[in-house]
């Protein structure tokens, strides 16, 4: 057997694919056939190991897995860092593409290129990635292989021969894939004998072991015991244990430029490790962090209340947990007069929002309520003083304000070019603005608008797959901030604002709101001894109103017959005892109607 030095028969890979297009499958197939994973370890979807990725079938998490490939009697390394596939987790798909040379990029053969594909595919680019396109799920009776390579073609520039015809499922061409792999992704370059150069990607909470980075070499080597130093936090450690990423984690006494591994050195508290922070040795460092990492921006925020006040250190210990795992949640602590104490926290979408709820509650038993969520908003004051607000609560008197700034993104959507109409009107109505159109194919249309982000947090995402009946991709950046008529919509219980409920919203629209918000209370709020008015409010003004009626008790069921004033007299008593209640009364708001509110049609 021939034996090339070491850092010549690595090759580090990712797959980028839109979600749904079979990436998971792929990757199983891929050990399967290295023999990375035994027949008794086999499942599907080997590298979603987490409840919520199989039940949903989606990728949250990056995973980084080793294999073994012999070809031409040499024996390769191949470093696979899977990336999710939707556009809320496209910060994870960063971290991965930074510490690749080589990109699959998988196009389902029945769905053609996605929104989400395209996105990544340019992420890749930038970073200079080798890119190889595979058509995945060939095996299908309605896969389209030329029209879909059609659209390869012109977007990526190669030739047809190029295009790898794959099946996840049956495992159709995933022997070309990986020679593919071999022969044209780069092996990584760097100075074995320069300082210590490695690039955190990724890191994970164990109970018993503390943080666990994943990084990847790029130049040096480290040694188990070495001491090291994080560079960002200016934290020095020793390396405990070190080793690479199979199936299991595997120890090893070295780890040289190019490998990907993993580093345990009893780290305890959360904020001492940053994804995108640069490892290096304590006695000989390294001159120049590894640029390309910045710090991810929230689109999104909304408060998280424990509900029972007692369990807010363990909420923020559970939050900061999750946040090792996943870099792009931010959280500041805040109080709510309704609710207590609690947390901000910033989310990428509306999807990483629900992911992060659901984790709380299945990994740490954390029994959350979550506010309505908004966007940031920049708010010019009349002495021309700008500030950030993301919670209504903290917005100003509208005295002192000259005009409220809204986030402005720029959607790009995919569809068959029967459903244009309904995706056009459905923008139009969230007050976006039509910039380009393009037809990729006789039946498929690519659609540009410009809109606010505060209008696709609630529901766009699910309007827009059920008018297309699941056919249209969409991705989004955000492109500036833009001034907007908008007030603050409080929601009134009794009179009584509850500041959880209260959003920021565009004047045209705060009437139908409140008054759906009205309709909907009234059906969760449980009925009390006292008469409930739900009120919506703009300042002093009441815009919309529904009253829950009280539970009462007949208190006439003893009067047979007899003067009518007797049975006054009886009414008359219980309507003050009515009142006098309503004056100490308490309404619980439930759980279900801050969810609801998201959920409104």
């Amino acid at each position: 057997m021939l034996f090339l030095p070491t850092m010549k028969r690595i090759r580090n890979f990712c797959i980028i694919a839109h979600i749904d297009h079979g990436k998971s499958t792929l990757a199983d197939r891929l050990l399967e056939f290295t023999g990375t994973v035994s027949a008794k370890d086999s499942q599907n979807q080997v590298l979603d190991d987490m409840e919520l990725e199989r039940e949903r079938g989606i990728t949250i998490k990056s995973h980084a897995i080793q294999m073994e490939y012999e070809y031409n009697d040499e024996n390769y390394i191949l470093n696979l860092i899977d990336t999710p596939g939707h556009v809320d987790f496209s910060y994870e798909v960063s971290r991965s593409i930074a510490a690749c040379e080589g990109a699959l990029i998988v196009v389902d053969a029945t769905q053609g290129i996605q929104a989400q594909t395209i996105s990544n595919l340019y992420k890749a680019i930038e970073n200079d990635l080798e890119i190889i396109p595979v058509l995945n799920k060939m095996d299908l009776e309605n896969a389209m292989p030329d029209e879909v390579k059609d659209q390869i073609v012109d977007l990526i520039g190669c030739n047809r021969d190029e295009i790898i015809e794959a099946s996840g499922k049956t495992g159709y061409g995933i022997e070309r894939i990986l020679e593919t792999i071999i022969k044209t992704v780069p092996h990584p370059v760097g100075n074995q004998n320069a300082p210590l150069q490695a690039l955190i990607f990724d890191s994970v909470f164990n109970s018993y072991r503390g943080i666990i980075a994943y990084f990847r070499i790029f130049n040096g080597g480290i040694k188990k015991g070495d001491f090291v130093k994080f560079v960002n936090t200016e934290k020095e450690y020793h390396a405990d244990e070190i080793g690479v990423l199979k199936l299991n984690r595997e120890p090893r006494k070295t780890l040289n430029t190019g490998d990907v591994g993993y580093i345990i050195s009893g780290i305890k508290t959360s904020k001492e490790v940053k994804v995108g922070d640069t490892i290096t040795h304590v006695d000989r460092p390294c001159q120049n962090i590894i640029e390309g990492f910045e710090d991810v921006k929230p689109m999104l925020f909304a408060g998280i209340y424990p509900v029972d006040a007692d369990d807010y250190e363990e909420l923020r210990n559970s939050i900061e947990k999750l946040q090792l795992n996943d870099a792009s949640l931010t959280f500041i602590p805040e109080s709510s007069a309704a609710l207590g104490f609690g947390f901000r926290c910033g989310f990428l979408g509306l999807l990483h929002m629900e992911i992060i709820q659901e984790r709380l509650d299945r990994e740490f038993n954390m029994n959350v309520i979550t506010t309505v969520p908004n966007v940031s908003y920049k708010v010019v004051s009349n002495k021309d003083e700008i500030s950030e607000v993301h919670n209504p609560s903290g917005l100003p008197d509208q005295k002192y304000i000259r005009h409220i700034e809204e986030p402005y993104i720029v959607a790009q959507i995919i569809s068959k070019s029967a459903y244009i109409g309904q995706v056009m009107k459905l923008c139009i109505d969230k007050r976006g603005t039509l910039k380009n159109q393009i037809y990729l194919t006789s039946d498929r249309v690519e659609v540009t608008f410009e809109m606010p982000l505060g209008e696709i947090v609630f529901d766009f995402y699910d309007k827009l797959k059920s008018i297309s009946k699941g056919y249209a991709s969409f991705d989004y950046y955000q492109s500036d901030y833009k001034k907007a008529d908008l007030v603050k919509l409080d929601i009134l219980l009794n009179g009584e604002s509850v500041d959880a409920l209260s959003t920021l919203i565009h004047r045209e629209n705060a009437y139908d709101f409140g008054r759906r918000m009205c309709v909907k209370l009234k059906e969760l709020i449980p009925r009390q001894q006292f008469d409930i008015a739900i009120q919506a409010a703009i300042s002093a003004k009441i815009i919309a109103r529904e009253t829950i009626k009280a539970v009462r008790k007949d208190v006439t069921a003893k009067c047979y017959g007899g003067d009518i004033t007797r049975k006054r007299k009886l009414l008359e008593k219980q309507k003050k005892g009515k009142k006098r209640m309503r004056q100490v009364g308490n309404v619980e708001v439930p759980q279900q109607a801050f969810l609801a509110v998201l959920k409104l049609d």
